[in-house]
């Protein structure tokens, strides 16, 4: 049975892992490759007050999802992936004020981006993942939690809400 140092670090890597594929991808590639084929660049870099709260929500939402990513690791003992998810049901830090803070946190960020780089293409894309999330959330996720935690998730869930 591997000790438990080489399991927590084994969870860092994976979870390192799903952070590039999961949350990258959806708001780093994703984001730059809609921009970069479809956008005209803003062309406009004054400092201006709007940019540097974006870019501080931007950092906000980076650290939301941090967060999330330390409670999966240290309190559930899994990763942000559905492939690989959390063994205990995760209830504190950020998880004691909404259910689901780490999409929170990604769309932070698309916020942000969609807002920094003026663009309605990555509004409505934006719009397009919180609708995703919502469903996966609704479809997937609470019906797992629900059969794997039981009457642990049924009291978590009437007493923290879905989003905020």
């Amino acid at each position: 049975m591997p000790n438990q140092e080489a399991m927590s670090t084994s969870l860092y890597f994976r979870n390192l892992f799903f952070i590039i594929v999961q949350p990258g991808l959806v708001t780093l590639l994703i984001p730059y490759l809609l921009y970069k084929k479809f956008e005209i660049p803003v062309q406009d870099f004054e400092i201006k007050p709007l940019p540097i709260l974006l870019f501080f929500l931007f950092i906000a939402g980076f650290a939301i999802l941090l967060h999330c990513v330390y409670r999966f690791i240290h309190q559930g003992i899994g990763t942000l992936s559905p492939l690989d998810p959390t063994k205990h049901l995760v209830t504190k830090g950020l998880y004691a004020y909404s259910r689901n803070p780490m999409y929170i946190g990604v769309m932070a960020m698309l916020i942000a981006e969609s807002f920094y780089f003026r663009s309605s293409l990555l509004g409505c894309y934006t719009l397009c993942i919180f609708l995703l999330f919502n469903a996966f959330i609704l479809l997937h996720e609470e019906p797992r939690l629900q059969k794997v935690f039981g009457s642990d998730y049924q009291k978590y869930k009437a007493k923290v809400r879905r989003w905020l």
